[in-house]
């Protein structure tokens, strides 16, 4: 505290030789955390005397008089200088670029605005020729849109007004005896443009560190979540020490929220025990992806996923009806909405969505959007939960929804141009995307999480500073913007050298915290390996810092695998027995106890690309529509039979099937249809005829129950039953089915099922790039008869209480529903 107070002895010193009375004097601070601290020191050393305003540049500006942007100034309120930017762009013939050139126009008036507001605004011309000057010429090259960017942003900035011109103003002038200015870290164009203009009343103080650097520990650590853990564990153990307030430095926000909630894990949570600074943005906050979800679900294309999305977020939605429409709309995999609603047309909570989404769909201006959106936040319950949530009256502010700023939105030119909803859902994402969220400060922190750059002036007895590796701390950080170092020199933005000066100042800050901990990892999220920051690398070489310890406490944790399930089924239906499922017995009984008697399964996926088992589907379709027409028309022409057979089941694929979607099938099928059509004339003249497509049987037989669906009967030319199951997978695949000691099931329980005297029954492969082939399995009565003995014996040992052991042997477990149920990969080591 030894600087603060040789700062605030010189403030008095200055006062006294400038004549100045203090309540007439500011003094600039470069930020304001320092505002209250600098009020305070100064009360507690001079408690009789008058005190100087402490104030920053926007704070000096707001309290000497009220600013209002005008229909083309630069707001530095994101939302609104996008609607501003897609104005100008429009006015200099760039409409058709303007949702691709807006976000870039606005970064780049953001950093240009800073500068033009720095300077009187009798002045603002001058630089505004002077950086016009410095950019290229508008042509019609492959650089010209960012060329014309670049000059529309120039033009913006020069010809804006600012809420810091009232600092120019006589009045204020008038009204001050003495300006004292603390410069930051970062050259300040305004503070410095204050200082030239008030030069009889200001004076440039520096705050000089005198603390000597600190114990400085080093911590190399694995990956991202080793170094969020040991981060947070060094905070732990300078709180337990008593070294408090800890300075957290946030250079990589993901990290930082990482730490943030460990701590909050062991009773350190924001807006308590720790206070952030820098925030985080709002577009990540719940009620922000409340409000986003409601407009992805208004999009008159949404996904099914989207609306139900919104559902299981909004209150005014009955959850139980809520249940069933997804449990309905996976059970038939509806990936769009419009089709999910045309589905469910008839259902009350369908009508209760499509009455809030229609109000939605018609374009209209900005200004009537927002009343739009908050009705439709009223509509579906989202308003009450928004209101009662700080960071949701953070997002309401950000987009002006209250009953005052709905007002200013109408009476604001830019605010009047009609956009579609798919323009509008895009400006509130970027909105919300630009805007920071901050939790409300403590009065008293332990932790304080900052930036690197704002350690000047605070007093803080420890700092733990992660992500201190190439990437997130260079010695020399890249200036943003797309402008040249001779471009960023004419326009006075800061240089890469500025940077690197400011880098450095805040570094050798960061050294002289008592107790400081420094943390990188070896590698990214990639695994490519990493270097630790040239600053740190410096103190290594000079043997500045030491070895940090392990803060993490170490726990040993007893082994306790688990042992194989064996359940017992007797209680449960065995019956009916399908193919897939004795096969599935036969592979491993719990997952037939699993996913059978108890008939657990994952909800289905909604947004699913085609796949080879849909080409599958598509082909058993064609076929049964092509054999079912032809039977009904033995003379129609069999390929335009067969093509309509193919668009009725691309069309049965689903409403929601994306043009496109099915071509790589698609461009496949007429090599393989005429290919079938060949086999067909070939099978048939051998006397087969068609009788059956897709026969589902459920039936008795003995003392089993069997259910399933043959793809295909056939009658041969004595009049025995063919039954064929169609193959879509490699040749050499089905050839294996048939040979002798394979113990394929499917064929020997078609025959079961068909319960035909003396069947056949073949494989009929239909492999893209292959010609057809069928395949007929020997010895089928034989197979047939060991298969019911087979499932007769495995269904009476079941019912006997015989444990359905989880087997957890061969490729079935790679894919297996029910891993995680039976626990495979904790069982006893055998």
């Amino acid at each position: 505290m030894n600087a603060w107070q040789s700062l605030l002895a010189r403030i008095d010193a200055e006062l006294r030789v400038l004549a100045a009375h203090p309540a007439r004097s500011v003094v600039l601070l470069p930020y304001a955390q320092l505002m209250p601290l600098a009020a305070r020191l100064w009360a507690a050393r001079f408690p009789d005397a008058f005190a100087p305003r402490f104030e920053t540049t926007r704070n000096w500006a707001a309290r000497a008089g009220w600013f209002t942007p005008g229909p083309h100034d630069i707001s530095f309120d994101h939302g609104r200088d996008l609607l501003t930017a897609a104005a100008l762009l429009e006015a200099a013939g760039l409409a058709a670029q303007r949702a691709l050139l807006a976000g870039p126009l606005v970064e780049q008036v953001t950093q240009l605005g800073q500068i033009a507001a720095s300077l009187p605004p009798a002045l603002r011309p001058d630089w505004a020729e002077q950086a016009r000057a410095a950019l290229p010429p508008v042509g019609d090259g492959p650089l010209a849109l960012e060329a014309a960017v670049g000059r529309i942003a120039v033009a913006w900035a020069g010809n804006s007004d600012y809420a810091t011109d009232v600092l120019f103003a006589p009045r204020v002038a008038n009204a001050l005896d003495a300006l004292l200015i603390v410069p930051g870290l970062l050259p300040d164009p305004l503070a410095e443009t204050l200082a030239e203009h008030y030069f009889e009343k200001a004076v440039l103080l520096n705050v000089q560190p005198d603390a000597a650097p600190g114990q400085i520990a080093l911590h190399a650590c694995a990956d991202a979540e080793d170094e969020a853990e040991r981060a947070a564990a060094c905070v732990l153990r300078h709180i337990e020490a008593g070294r408090v307030p800890v300075a957290l430095i946030a250079g990589d926000r993901l990290l930082t929220r990482r730490i943030g909630a460990l701590l909050a894990e062991r009773g350190v949570r924001a807006g308590e025990a720790l206070r952030d600074e820098t925030g985080w943005k709002l577009s990540t906050t719940h009620a922000a992806a409340q409000l986003m979800a409601a407009l992805h679900a208004c999009a008159p294309r949404a996904s099914t996923d989207d609306v139900l999305d919104w559902l299981k977020l909004a209150p005014a939605f009955d959850a139980q009806q809520q249940r069933r429409l997804e449990r309905h709309l996976r059970r038939h995999a509806v990936r769009g909405w419009p089709q999910a609603a045309a589905m469910t047309a008839d259902q009350p909570l369908t009508q209760q969505i499509e009455s809030l989404r229609a109000p939605m769909h018609a374009p209209r201006p900005l200004a009537d959007w927002l009343p739009a959106l908050r009705a439709l936040l009223q509509g579906c319950g989202l308003w009450p939960l928004l209101a009662a949530d700080v960071a949701g009256n953070a997002v309401t502010d950000a987009l002006g929804l209250g009953d005052e700023a709905l007002a200013d939105w109408r009476d604001w030119p830019a605010a009047q141009r009609r956009m579609g909803l798919a323009e509008f859902t895009r400006w509130v994402g970027e909105a919300l995307e630009a805007a920071s969220f901050r939790p409300p400060h403590p009065a008293q922190a332990q932790v304080v999480v900052l930036p690197l750059a704002q350690l000047l002036g605070r007093p803080f007895a420890a700092l733990v500073l992660p992500g201190a590796d190439e990437q997130r701390l260079p010695a020399a950080p890249e200036p943003p913007g797309p402008w040249s170092a001779a471009q960023r020199q004419a326009l006075r933005l800061p240089t890469r050298d500025d940077l690197r000066d400011a880098q450095a100042a805040a570094w050798a800050l960061a050294l002289r915290v008592p107790h400081a901990d420094v943390l990188w990892r070896h590698a990214d999220d990639n695994g490519e390996p990493l270097l630790p920051s040239p600053l740190v690398q410096s103190l290594q070489l000079q043997e500045l810092a030491a070895p940090g310890t392990e803060a993490r406490e170490a726990r040993f944790i007893q082994m306790e695998p688990t042992a194989r399930p064996q359940p017992r089924g007797d209680a449960l239906p065995t019956q009916p027995l399908s193919a897939s499922g004795y096969e599935m017995l036969r592979a491993c009984p719990y997952r037939f106890f699993a996913l059978r008697q108890l008939a657990l399964a994952e909800e289905g996926e909604l947004d699913v690309d085609i796949d080879k088992r849909d080409w599958g589907n598509w082909l058993h379709d064609t076929l049964r529509g092509f054999h079912e027409a032809l039977r009904a028309a033995p003379g129609a022409d069999r390929l335009a039979l067969i093509d309509a057979a193919a668009d009725a089941a691309t069309q049965a694929l689903g409403p929601s099937l994306e043009p496109g979607e099915f071509m790589p099938f698609a461009v496949a099928w007429p090599r393989l249809r005429d290919a079938y059509l060949a086999w067909l004339a070939t099978h048939e003249a051998s006397g087969a005829t068609f009788a059956l497509a897709e026969e589902a049987i459920d039936a008795e037989r003995g003392a089993l129950r069997l259910k399933g669906q043959i793809d295909r009967i056939d009658h041969l030319a004595d009049g025995a039953p063919l039954l064929i199951d169609y193959k879509t997978e490699p040749l050499t695949r089905t050839r294996e089915r048939i040979k002798a000691g394979n113990e394929d099931t499917q064929l020997p329980f078609y025959a079961l099922l068909a319960g035909a005297d003396a069947p056949r029954a073949a494989y009929l492969n239909l492999a893209e790039r292959e010609a057809p082939s069928l395949l007929e399995l020997p010895e089928l009565p034989m197979l047939a008869a060991q298969l019911y003995e087979g499932m007769a014996h495995d269904v009476a040992r079941i019912a006997a209480g015989e444990p359905l052991l989880a087997l957890g042997e061969g490729s079935v477990c790679d894919w297996c529903d029910a891993r995680g149920l039976c626990r495979k990969d904790f069982w006893n080591a055998e």
